[in-house]
């Protein structure tokens, strides 16, 4: 009862703006004895390129690998015990999913979970595993809202309950509680670093910080390729986006929450927007420096800092490292993108002169001492010599681009460099 009443003093007043009464005092009492106290953890890396105090919330370090059980298990825990036994369902990508199928083996409920038939492999065993045996998986659809729509008909037919990812009060208290967490170690922040996908995490812990410390500074951060929450922002409504790139799966929605969108338009400061390049960038330097091993969507919030560089020096910035469900498959395509954004990979059709040594002289002439062909492919396979290659091409230096191209030129190569916005782009590389 002690503990209760501390927990009451600290954390109990009414919370900030349009929450409409969120009791972030109770889901911590109830997350307490589930989800692991994550590290905050002042980066020496980070600090000394920045020159601030950088901290990281390391939630990739939580029980399922990211704050999703926050929510999921806040929700669960408040239905019946006939509510549980008729069943529960949800969609995810991956991480809300996991944190459910973990609640549904605490809760001994049975759980239905519909996925998007792109998830990493990685992401579905260890739904399974978290789950142990406690729930069915269903993989439906290309994107997250595609399987939503599937998982909500399947929730109404079998008289369940659907458990969201996001857009639930009760979803957004126990997300909230990662915010709960910082400020008990923390006397004072002035930069907050959140990733957003549907909007949950974002509600929840800006609302916490806007009620608690008011001063700070709350930016929420989206991949470039799936901007819901910027395109609402600036729309002032949610919006339905036609396309969006999946890549930064824990945090690519076409459309953020109707209950969440309101509270993050009151709580957020700013909203930033991310290239997924970047993003790969960031993976790989926070495995290297750090040995920190981070999915796409944890790793926004550090990808950021460099766009806020003169804005933060010499101030408390906290950053939510969000999850760590990262498929070992995937890191070709995570080096590739991070190459790709660094200027140092770039692609050709090169039309090679019908004659003799002419493939030789490319290499001699063209290329740079460090320079390396990644990929060599003729483009027919017939007739190969009169029709073009494709060919990859790494740098060891951005700065090699430049000498490249003028060597193209000065030995009359034809050629066309494929970019993402080319279509042959998508098609041959």
């Amino acid at each position: 009862m002690a503990e209760r009443s501390k927990y009451q003093t600290l954390h109990s007043h009414p919370p900030f703006g349009a929450a409409g009464g969120l009791d972030f005092a109770a889901a911590a009492l109830r997350l307490k004895k589930v989800v692991h106290r994550t590290p905050l953890q002042r980066n020496t890396h980070l600090s000394k390129k920045y020159n601030c105090n950088i901290f990281l919330k390391r939630e990739d370090l939580q029980v399922v690998r990211s704050y999703k059980l926050r929510g999921a298990y806040n929700l669960m825990s408040s239905l019946s015990k006939e509510e549980l036994e008729r069943g529960v369902v949800c969609a995810s990508a991956g991480n809300h999913a996991q944190g459910f199928a973990f609640s549904c083996k605490k809760l001994s409920a049975k759980g239905v979970v519909f996925m998007p038939t792109i998830t990493p492999n990685q992401k579905v065993k260890q739904t399974q595993m978290h789950g142990e045996g406690n729930v069915e998986i269903k993989l439906v659809g290309d994107t997250f809202d595609d399987c939503a729509v599937a998982a909500k008909k399947f929730t109404e037919e079998n008289g369940m309950t659907f458990v969201p990812p996001f857009d639930d009060y009760r979803i957004i208290e126990g997300q909230g509680t990662v915010a709960v967490e910082i400020l008990e170690e923390l006397n004072y922040v002035d930069y907050l670093f959140v990733p957003v996908g549907g909007g949950g995490l974002s509600a929840g812990v800006g609302t916490y910080f806007k009620t608690y410390s008011p001063k700070t500074k709350i930016i929420g951060l989206e991949p470039e390729g799936a901007p819901a929450m910027y395109q609402a922002l600036k729309n002032g409504a949610p919006v339905t986006l036609e396309n969006i790139d999946g890549f930064v799966d824990g945090a690519a929605v076409k459309r953020v929450g109707d209950i969440t969108f309101p509270i993050c338009k009151e709580v957020l400061d700013d909203m930033h927007l991310v290239s997924e390049g970047k993003v790969c960038s960031t993976i790989l330097k926070l495995y290297n420096e750090d040995a920190i091993v981070v999915e796409p969507a944890g790793a926004l919030s550090v990808a950021a800092l460099d766009d806020f560089a003169n804005e933060i020096k010499y101030k408390t910035v906290v950053c939510i490292v969000s999850g760590s469900n990262n498929d070992i498959d995937r890191m070709q395509e995570i080096k590739e993108r991070s190459l790709q954004y660094e200027g140092l990979k770039h692609y050709f059709l090169i039309n090679f002169a019908q004659r003799p040594g002419a493939l030789k002289e490319f290499v001699n002439n063209v290329l740079g001492p460090t320079d390396d062909i990644t990929r060599f492919e003729y483009m027919q396979k017939n007739n190969k010599e009169a029709g073009p290659a494709l060919v990859g091409i790494e740098l060891q230096s951005r700065d090699d681009y430049d000498r490249l191209l003028q060597n193209l030129n000065k030995y009359q190569i034809r050629y066309t460099e494929l970019s993402k916005d080319n279509r042959l782009f998508s098609y041959l590389v």
